[in-house]
């Protein structure tokens, strides 16, 4: 492999992953915020507190596992090895967040009230925006929860719009019914709220924060990674 070829694998990969560190920071955010947490992370966090000696991480790679086997069932014949591969980002993902959550756990807690809350949430929001341009101008990892949505948009011709919000729909609604079963609560276990208005704060205003964050983040690191290519 050429000098060139690996250091434009290098760039972009370090650009992806370093998205990943980004969002992995909003997710852990948006649980100290206890305010409601971005539907793709409701149900991890919401097992991981049924079942404390699994941690959010863990939960997270092994539910994105499921998204695989969605795409799997698909594509049927045009699943390949390269699908496959979406396990390393997830793994490397789960991790992360965990390391997030340890390091806001180790801050002393400042949602001391609902407005600092409102505004953790709203950090969790940017955070997630800049660390998914992060990852899609980086051309490197692609997460599963993602590729799926991009699969299913292909295969049935609707808008991605509207795959995404029906997706977070189902995930936020399946929180919901098991932390009914597991506490007896729609929110969470009754110290650590899961799905509540920042839920839906996130899951609309993350696209919104887009068109703001995008522009900039376009003009800083398409130049970086057209010059490796």
């Amino acid at each position: 492999m050429s000098t060139s070829k690996t250091k434009s694998i290098l760039v972009r990969y370090g650009i992806s992953t370093l998205g990943l560190v980004v969002v992995a920071l909003g997710v852990g955010l948006s649980i100290k915020s206890n305010l409601g947490i971005a539907p793709l992370s409701c149900i991890p966090t919401v097992l991981s507190l049924r079942f404390p000696a699994i941690s959010v991480g863990t939960f997270t790679w092994a539910f994105n596992l499921l998204f695989i086997v969605i795409q799997a069932f698909i594509l049927k014949k045009e699943f390949t090895w390269k699908h496959v591969a979406q396990v390393l980002p997830i793994f490397i993902f789960g991790y992360l967040v965990d390391g997030a959550i340890w390091l806001f756990d180790a801050l002393q807690s400042p949602a001391t009230t609902y407005w600092v809350q409102v505004l953790l949430c709203l950090a969790a929001v940017v955070l997630t925006a800049i660390g998914i341009r992060l990852e899609v101008v980086g051309q490197g990892w692609i997460l599963p929860a993602d590729n799926t949505l991009h699969v299913i948009t292909l295969r049935t011709r609707a808008k991605f719009s509207v795959v995404k919000v029906i997706m977070d729909v189902a995930l936020v609604v399946i929180t919901a019914v098991l932390a009914l079963l597991f506490f007896g609560l729609l929110t969470g276990n009754g110290h650590t709220m899961v799905v509540r208005e920042g839920t839906l704060i996130q899951a609309v205003l993350t696209g919104v924060c887009m068109h703001v964050t995008d522009p900039v983040l376009n003009r800083w690191l398409e130049p970086v990674v057209e010059r490796n290519m």
